[in-house]
């Protein structure tokens, strides 16, 4: 028995709907490529801790595994002021801060979109600083949102600029 002309192109149709929705649910299986990975330069107003004041900041983010592994350089007249490094996962676990001037013992990461990364860092089991990490659609910016309160218990509130390099 021969097929008619309009239940072939309906066949055909019905085929190239499932081959778009199996193309499309394996794109979305596929993890996607962080765009906080690069070098980043604190733009505008440098933290004011007074004599030993950081004359340029300076965070790199690199792949690693499932997750990054970032390093932050604070750079004053003198040379670097404070080295700090972290990894991890984006799974909301935490991970040892090392290096001086750290901003808490561990760090906790999370992506919350494809250009939203929040980091939770901790002191003690202690959440002191929580800040919001967001890539512009360019990739060529960074707006990271702080709360929290420092070392010494100041309320620590800001907004800061980073500028890809």
């Amino acid at each position: 028995m021969m097929e008619s002309k309009s239940g072939q192109v309906y066949r055909l149709a019905v085929l190239a709907l499932a081959l778009v929705l199996v193309l499309a649910g394996a794109a979305l299986a596929q993890p996607s490529i962080p765009t906080n990975i690069g070098t980043w330069k604190l733009k505008g107003p440098m933290p004011d801790v007074g004599a030993d004041s950081p004359t340029s900041v300076i965070l790199t983010y690199e792949a690693a595994g499932a997750g990054v592994k970032a390093t932050l350089d604070f750079m004053g007249a003198n040379g670097v002021l404070a080295h700090l490094e972290f990894s991890g996962d984006y799974d909301g676990k935490d991970n040892p801060v090392t290096g001086s001037g750290q901003a808490g013992g561990v760090v906790a990461l999370m992506r919350l979109d494809a250009n939203t990364v929040r980091l939770i860092h901790k002191r003690d089991g202690d959440v002191i600083v929580t800040q919001t990490e967001v890539v512009s659609s360019d990739g060529k910016t960074m707006t990271v949102t702080t709360t929290g309160t420092t070392p010494w218990g100041a309320p620590l509130n800001g907004v800061a600029l980073w500028e890809k390099q």
